[in-house]
C-alpha cells in the first residue's frame, strides 16, 4: 500500500490518498483542541495514543458485531481506513449527564439518564456545529429518513457495545460522539475515531465517589495532564483485547 498526496488536514488527523482508491491513510497528530479550536496545544504522544486506542477500540467493536471503516493500524501513528462518502453529523449518543447537556438543561453534572440520548450536530466550523433534529437533517438533504434510521440504529448498537467494553476495564462511559459515512458500495459505516478525545470516560477504580477523568476535559478545562489518563485507557483495552483473544489488525512496517 502506497501513501500518495495529502487530501485534508483536520485538528487531530491528515487523510492521504492511496493506490487502492477504496482506501485511506490515516495520520494522527499531536494537537490538541477544544472550544471548536479556541483552545490549541500540541502535546507530545496523543497522536500515537489515540491512533493506538481507536485501532483497538475498533477490533474490540468488529468482536463485537460492529463494523466500522477500520482495516489495519500500519504504525504507532498511522492507520489505513476505508474510504467514505461522510455524512456532515456529529452523532452524539448521552448515558448520563455533563459538559454541554448538563449545562442546557440545569441537570447536575453525573445524573445517571434514565435512558441513552441520541443527538445530532451540524457539522460545520463556521456555523459552530449546531443541533439539528431529524426533520432538519432530512430537510437539508444531509441524509435520507432511511439512511438516518440505519444511523441511528447504528450509532445505538455502538453505544450498547462500548458500554460493555469499558464496564470490563472499570471505565463509565458518560457520552461520545462518533461519525458515519457510506461506502462506494452503499454501505453505511461507523468511521472516523473513538478515542478519550471523542469520549467522556470517568474512572471507577478510584473509589473515590469523586469524578477522575480520562478524557479530554482534563485538557478542556485544565485539569491536568492528558497523557497519563490516555495511556491508562490504552493499557486497559489492550488488556481487555489479550484476555478476549480479539484479533488485532495490524502491520508495522
Amino acid at each position: 500500500m502506497q501513501k500518495l498526496d495529502k487530501l485534508y488536514e483536520g485538528k487531530a488527523k491528515k487523510l492521504y490518498a492511496t493506490d487502492d482508491p477504496d482506501v485511506l491513510w490515516v495520520e494522527y497528530m499531536n494537537q490538541a483542541t477544544a472550544g471548536n479550536g479556541a483552545k490549541k496545544a500540541q502535546i507530545e504522544g496523543k497522536g500515537s495514543l489515540n491512533n493506538r486506542i481507536t485501532s483497538v477500540l475498533f477490533d474490540l467493536l468488529a468482536a463485537r458485531g460492529v463494523d466500522s471503516h477500520f482495516v489495519r493500524r500500519v504504525s504507532d501513528t498511522e492507520q489505513l481506513v476505508r474510504a467514505m462518502d461522510m455524512y456532515p453529523l456529529e452523532i452524539i449518543l448521552r448515558n448520563t449527564a455533563a459538559g454541554s447537556f448538563a449545562k442546557r438543561y440545569g441537570v447536575e453534572e453525573g445524573t445517571e439518564l434514565k435512558q441513552p440520548i441520541l443527538e445530532f450536530c451540524y457539522k460545520s466550523d463556521d456555523l459552530g456545529d449546531p443541533f439539528i433534529n431529524d426533520d432538519g437533517i432530512v430537510a437539508l438533504g444531509l441524509a435520507s429518513k432511511e439512511e438516518l434510521d440505519e444511523i441511528s440504529r447504528q450509532a445505538r448498537a455502538v453505544n450498547d457495545a462500548l458500554r460493555d467494553i469499558f464496564s470490563k476495564i472499570d471505565v463509565q462511559l458518560v457520552d461520545f460522539k462518533i461519525e458515519e459515512g457510506k461506502t462506494s458500495d452503499g454501505t453505511i459505516l461507523l468511521a472516523d475515531e473513538i478515542t478519550p478525545d471523542t469520549c467522556r470516560l470517568w474512572d471507577l477504580r478510584d473509589g473515590s465517589g469523586q469524578i477522575e477523568h480520562l478524557d479530554k476535559d482534563l485538557f478542556r478545562r485544565d485539569l491536568g495532564n492528558i497523557i497519563p489518563a490516555y495511556e491508562e485507557i490504552l493499557d486497559r483495552l489492550e488488556a481487555l483485547a489479550d484476555a478476549e483473544g480479539v484479533a488485532r489488525r495490524v502491520t508495522l512496517a
